[in-house]
């Protein structure tokens, strides 16, 4: 697909879950767009997929399919990104990468857009789109960081099994109608990255998101303390997270408890929540209002409520934060990076 004025913008991965949310957010925000490159495995070469009604060929992902382009986005696995982002540097592209392999590296930038948008200016090529559990629960804390800065943050996740990927939502299908109609339940996926023994999620929590290291902590617990402590150039803050899949397809749900420097008006709070960038306040319990993941799938905010001040801590803050992992938490927060990109003057249309 080519015109004659904007960006020319390659998909990495373009046939997996988050791929096709990156595709889908291109479209519907009318991204800029000079050309559009598809790339997938080789496996996938050859196929088709649509966008604004045309049929646009997968091609392979190799290292001269980035020749000429100059916004790379990355969502094929962090091996592939390892691989590839560096070659597309090299060949002029600017890539936002989605999987955790350049997160912690000093000299990628890791962004998200209503937090950290300066940070964009120190890329060297690269940029690193965080976890998705991360982005939703920073973009809800920054308005208070910012009023009242922050000196703890205790976070409970609910996540959907979309984070785990197209086989983890099959399994949980599959394991619901199994269960209801009385049949053997299959347990194949889920922990994803763990031991061989596998857990049903249907009707279930599982306690463990990636593999657990020696501190006792997993690996995603791990990336929301580290990529935390880096988004907000701050590793004063103490960070701890506890990471759990539940049964839900779509939309992660997190209870964070934050400690603030600061004392706070809790009217205050929600003033500076809703008039903060991406942020949905849905706080009326008397009427049985909150965020849920239901509602927040298919929606590019971040949803907030339940605020309410700790019993014991003057300065402590419960939060119910819910966002669609697949948007915020990938697709969407990348699209919003080449969007401030082309905002600052970062990248020259061609």
């Amino acid at each position: 697909m080519e015109k004659k004025n904007g960006y020319h913008v390659a998909v990495v991965g373009a046939t997996g879950a988050v791929g096709e949310q990156m595709l889908k957010m291109l479209e519907e925000r009318q991204f800029p767009l000079t050309s559009l490159k598809v790339l997938a495995s080789a496996r996938s070469a050859g196929k088709t997929v649509k966008f604004k009604g045309e049929d646009i060929v997968i091609e392979e992902a190799t290292p001269d399919a980035f020749e000429g382009v100059q916004i790379a986005l990355f969502s094929a696995g962090g091996s592939v990104s390892k691989a590839l982002a560096p070659e597309a540097a090299k060949r002029g592209a600017i890539c936002i990468d989605n999987t955790s392999a350049f997160r912690m590296d000093p000299n990628v930038p890791l962004v998200v857009p209503e937090v950290n948008a300066d940070a964009l200016k120190e890329h060297h090529g690269i940029i690193a789109n965080p976890n998705c559990s991360t982005i939703q629960m920073v973009v809800a804390l920054e308005p208070l960081r910012q009023q009242y800065g922050i000196e703890r943050i205790i976070v409970s996740t609910y996540q959907a099994v979309s984070g785990a990927g197209a086989k983890a939502i099959q399994e949980l299908c599959n394991q619901t109608e199994a269960i209801i109609r009385g049949e053997e339940v299959k347990k194949e996926v889920l922990p994803v990255g763990s031991l061989p023994k596998k857990h049903q999620i249907a009707f279930n929590a599982i306690p463990q998101i990636d593999v657990f290291l020696d501190n006792g902590f997993t690996n995603e617990e791990m990336k929301m303390v580290r990529e935390t402590k880096k988004i907000f150039s701050d590793d004063s803050i103490a960070v701890a997270a506890t990471c759990v899949r539940i049964p839900v397809i779509k939309g992660h749900s997190e209870s964070v408890y934050v400690e603030l420097k600061n004392d706070y008006d809790l009217a205050e709070v929600r003033s500076l929540l809703a008039n903060a960038p991406g942020i949905v306040v849905q706080d009326n319990p008397e009427e049985q209002v909150y965020p849920m993941a239901i509602d927040a799938a298919d929606k590019v905010e971040t949803f907030v409520g339940r605020l309410r001040r700790d019993l014991d801590n003057p300065r402590g803050l419960h939060m119910w934060i819910v966002s669609d992992n697949l948007l915020k938490g990938a697709a969407w927060n990348a699209v919003q990076i080449a969007e401030e990109l082309v905002k600052r003057n970062l990248i020259k249309e061609q």
